[in-house]
């Protein structure tokens, strides 16, 4: 039989449980008048709790959010439900499709198949279509179903479908990225990196793990968030925040990884491994080759999408504040290596990894249709795509700061205490390297005469 204090701790659980469900449900269902503005807390089983706090939802709350997407989810219609090896969706007519629906009434949103962009799930080729005022964009697709963490993901291969919010931001936003790059960032304050120097000053002894644990995160206090290139309330900041936070907790041992052959950093420290006054620190970045182009400008496809784990330590002054040192440790490069070699086989069993991934793919698009003038070239106007009054983002709470959490695993006398990370995104980087190639011409040729039958703004065939 349980006790008082244990059944308590149970209940307010419980309450708390309940209470981020109901505000996860409440909030998939939220519309802001004339403007069908959602605002949705989850991505891939990254949550913003009640309190503000980012964190992995628990259990319950996966099941309300699943259940209260599927409930809202139309089944896709008929081809569009199916596996394609390539669906183009052309952007004159996707925005001619919206500007008909617009404006929403209140409460309603945008169709699911618009929404989520057809099934696509990865953007491989870019195509100009001069004679009917067009860009195309084209790459594989599926139906979409919701997974068990409340992921839209194709029908047939359980990896995400790409999102309109998150392209409308990439070409919104693709002449801030050319001068600031897109970026993500969770470190810890230079006040609490202080507080906790002294903290451990006065520790002869670890003694109580856990207390001197808690006693870390409390000294270390809330890390601090930082966003750049894209909106702070965007669903596209939202994947890479969640990103971030899952990857520190891969490398700081607080989850383990869902695939084998990728430990903690933590499990990778030799017995009497010394960390003394330095911090790793992690951060993802695009890792793709270079672009192939058409040698008449018309078509392009984007090669070897992928992403890589970069590292750095991070050491601490005399004044206790934190400091980029410009070079990494043997372990941590070791870890970062791993994580960039397992990253894709990881990302088919964690889905924001994936997630990141097709935010990185659209930047890039919207990097080179600006770098490009394709707008100009096909002369296919994209007002709607680039007005956000009329076509607004969906608004999502990002928090500022997340808990400090402290972890460690004994190895010899030594404790690992925390780890900063982040994103960083240079779309115009990627354009800049480019290669002419015949392939883009040819699947643009297939892809245009495929086109022809086509009675919606989205087609299949030309593979």
């Amino acid at each position: 039989m349980s006790n008082g204090k244990s059944c308590l701790t149970w209940r307010a659980a419980a309450r708390r449980g309940a209470a981020l469900a109901l505000a996860a449900a409440t909030s998939i269902l939220t519309a802001r008048t004339g403007q069908a503005q959602l605002v949705q807390q989850a991505v891939g089983g990254v949550v913003i709790s009640v309190e503000g706090q980012i964190d992995n939802a628990e259990p319950w709350a996966q099941q309300k959010l699943r259940e209260v997407l599927r409930e809202a989810m139309n089944p896709a219609p008929g081809p569009i439900n199916q596996p394609a090896k390539l669906r183009m969706i052309s952007l004159r007519r996707l925005q001619e499709t919206i500007a008909a629906l617009l404006p929403l009434p209140q409460g309603q949103q945008l169709p699911d198949e618009i929404r989520y962009l057809g099934g696509l799930q990865r953007v491989q080729y870019i195509f100009l279509d001069g004679e009917h005022h067009d860009i195309i964009l084209a790459g594989p697709a599926d139906g979409w179903v919701v997974d068990n963490l409340g992921d839209v993901v194709g029908r047939t291969n359980g990896q995400p479908v790409l999102q309109l919010d998150d392209l409308l931001v990439a070409f919104r936003y693709a002449d801030a990225a050319r001068k600031g790059g897109i970026n993500c960032s969770i470190n810890p304050r230079d006040e609490g990196v202080k507080q906790l120097q002294e903290f451990l000053k006065g520790q002869k002894t670890i003694g109580d793990p856990k207390q001197t644990l808690t006693n870390i995160e409390e000294a270390l206090g809330p890390q601090k968030i930082t966003l750049g290139g894209v909106p702070d309330s965007s669903r596209f900041a939202w994947v890479m925040v969640a990103a971030d936070f899952r990857m520190k907790r891969l490398a700081m041992n607080f989850e383990p990884a869902p695939i084998k052959g990728l430990p903690s950093y933590l499990e990778m420290m030799p017995p009497g491994a010394k960390v003394q006054n330095m911090m790793p620190r992690w951060w993802l970045a695009a890792n793709y080759q270079a672009l192939a182009k058409a040698a008449d400008g018309t078509a392009w496809e984007i090669r070897g999408q992928g992403v890589k784990c970069m590292t750095e330590e991070d050491y601490i002054t005399s004044t206790g504040t934190a400091k980029a040192s410009g070079k990494s440790s043997p372990l941590a490069q070791k870890w970062a290596d791993m994580m960039t070699a397992r990253y894709d086989e990881l990302s088919q069993h964690d889905t924001v990894f994936r997630q990141l991934r097709n935010c990185m793919d659209l930047a890039i698009v919207g990097a080179l249709v600006e770098k490009e003038h394709l707008a100009d070239r096909a002369d296919c106007r994209l007002d709607l795509i680039m007005d956000a009054k009329r076509l607004p983002l969906y608004v999502h709470q990002i928090p500022r700061e997340v808990a400090s959490k402290a972890s460690f695993i004994k190895k010899g006398r030594n404790y690992v205490i925390s780890v900063s990370g982040g994103v960083q995104l240079q779309p115009w980087s990627i354009v800049q390297d480019v290669k002419t190639d015949d392939a883009p011409s040819a699947a643009r040729g297939k892809a245009l005469e495929a086109s022809a039958d086509a009675k919606t703004w989205w087609w299949n065939g030309g593979a």
